[in-house]
């Protein structure tokens, strides 16, 4: 499984949701990934970012949770998908 924000520079709602994160304590990895040069991710995510999404091994999306999002609900989806 990987943990990527999706996000892009300049977004101070994709520095919050990364601070969020980090404050959180948890020990998996979060990857960050700019949308901005990447056409197919700048349709997808690019009104609704920040995003964080869970992916399988094989790339595609087990879940995502969107903006907004406050360190309670960030917990609580993190802990529904056994993420430490």
């Amino acid at each position: 499984m990987a943990l990527i924000l999706y996000s892009t520079e300049g977004c101070h709602l994709c520095e919050e949701a990364l601070a969020l994160y980090q404050a959180a304590d948890k020990t998996a990895a979060l990857r960050v990934v700019d949308i901005a040069f990447d056409d197919a991710l700048f349709d997808r995510y690019g009104v609704t970012i920040p995003v964080i999404s869970l992916q399988n091994n094989d790339g595609s999306v087990n879940d995502e949770l969107g903006w907004p999002f406050d360190s309670s609900a960030l917990n609580t989806w993190l802990v529904k998908h056994g993420i430490d």
